[in-house]
């Protein structure tokens, strides 16, 4: 019984932590037993067991609890023969070593077939990232050493990170690469240390010719695995090999990363992927309904669909392709075509949970504190640069992530007319486009406001 459930809620959870996630944390998960609340599985080691408690608990005890099970906690049997017959993940590459020197039961990242660079759509917000990471990808002299990727989640980190591997596999098959997570560099590094293995990790890691690393964010604060990031990092630059990494934000930001290792990171090529627009986001939908036509021949999608979720689905890609892929799956089932009505009933609770929540008192009080000026003045009638541009930047970012109309927005501004907005929100949409440094601010007042 509990062999079948565990299979039914494995592919549940295949859809949604993600193939690689899945590969690394569930899939070398066994359920033994359930008895008085407690759900018995094995695990390789006992720090995979606490990573998956701390990062997926509640999504297990849940899927667990919906299939008839009374789970109110997980616990871990630590068996490391249990998965000597399965095969090893496959990493971005080969990494030429001697057999002993890697911990089979150490999950590699894998690549997804689909992050491809014929299948990433480019747009003007991740335009510059794209071109980096396709001149890292064509090989030659390293150019841009590190090359750093950052950006909020679902912009395209990780599929831009998963083409270059691709493409370096396909270019130079010969060619040592290596990508992984930081949570799995640091699970690699403390495995090392508990097997006294710590040679063949340095042998390892410093023998590569490409080290990617996704989610760089993760090590902070860990001091150990700092400190062996950065002799790592250090010994590949000085070899003139190539270092790609991504992270949720710019090194400088990245709260209790060691100094050092800002700097390194710094010393590179930083690009940063901005939120999709309205343009990008049709883009990106059109390109996967294409797709999904070829898997659902015969399918049709009423026009103005696309419009509708890219209007209404603002902040995440990984979220408007679940969207699309729903609707599709819907549509083949019941054997009618994607109308603006079934979307619209198919995805309400997604829509819903998409809608703005941010207030303009929010805004205005955040802007205020980011230019440190009294909130007093931000709204007030006073026309000084050091106020009125500040307030254009509020009146912006109002527009952006409220759903308030241009006179809604124009009162919350001292009852402002909505031509002043209308020029307010035209004017920081053409600074931001010139001005690098205000289109940094405008990102991180957004993040700040959406976290």
């Amino acid at each position: 019984m509990t062999t079948t459930m565990w299979g039914t809620i494995r592919e549940t959870l295949k859809n949604s932590v993600g193939t690689g996630n899945f590969a690394n944390w569930i899939e070398p998960l066994e359920l033994v037993s359930v008895n008085e609340g407690v759900a018995q599985f094995t695990a390789p080691t006992s720090f995979f067991g606490n990573y998956v408690t701390q990062n997926y608990a509640d999504q297990i005890i849940y899927h667990l609890n919906r299939n008839g099970a009374q789970v109110e906690r997980l616990a871990f049997d630590v068996r490391p023969a249990a998965n000597s017959a399965r095969p090893a993940p496959v990493a971005a590459a080969p990494v030429r070593q001697s057999p002993a020197s890697i911990d089979p039961s150490i999950p590699d990242a894998t690549l997804d077939p689909r992050y491809t660079f014929e299948n990433f759509v480019v747009g003007k917000p991740n335009e510059l990232a794209h071109a980096a990471a396709r001149r890292v990808a064509e090989g030659g002299p390293v150019t841009f050493n590190p090359l750093f990727l950052y950006g909020g989640v679902g912009l395209g980190k990780t599929h831009l990170m998963h083409a270059v591997a691709h493409e370096i596999r396909r270019r130079s098959p010969e060619k040592n690469v290596v990508y992984l997570s930081a949570e799995q560099f640091m699970y690699r590094f403390i495995s090392a240390l508990k097997d006294r293995k710590m040679i063949d990790f340095k042998q390892m890691f410093r023998s590569v010719d490409v080290l990617m690393v996704d989610d760089v964010q993760f090590i902070a604060g860990k001091d150990s695995t700092q400190e062996e990031f950065f002799h790592t990092f250090n010994a590949l630059v000085e070899s003139r090999k190539q270092i790609i990494i991504s992270a949720d934000r710019a090194p400088g930001e990245i709260k209790d990363l060691e100094d050092r290792i800002k700097s390194r990171l710094q010393c590179g090529l930083v690009v940063d992927l901005h939120p999709t627009d309205y343009e990008l986001r049709v883009g990106i939908l059109q390109t996967k309904a294409e797709l999904y036509a070829e898997q659902f021949p015969g399918l049709q999608i009423d026009n103005g669909v696309l419009e509708f979720l890219a209007h209404k689905i603002t902040t995440n890609v990984r979220v408007l392709e679940g969207a699309l892929n729903r609707l599709f799956a819907m549509a083949s089932l019941v054997g009618k075509p994607i109308t603006l009505e079934m979307t619209q009933d198919c995805l309400a609770d997604l829509l819903k949970s998409s809608e703005r929540r941010v207030t303009i008192d929010e805004i205005q009080r955040k802007v205020a504190e980011h230019f440190n000026i009294r909130l007093s003045d931000l709204i007030g009638p006073k026309r000084l640069r050091a106020y009125a541009r500040p307030r254009q930047v509020a009146m912006w970012l109002a527009k952006q992530l409220t759903n308030r109309s241009l006179p809604e927005i124009g009162r919350k501004f001292g009852g402002r007319d909505h031509t002043t907005v209308m020029h307010g929100v035209r004017r920081i949409d053409e600074l931001s486009a010139a001005d690098s440094q205000l289109s940094d601010e405008l990102e991180l007042l957004r993040r700040t406001l959406a976290s």
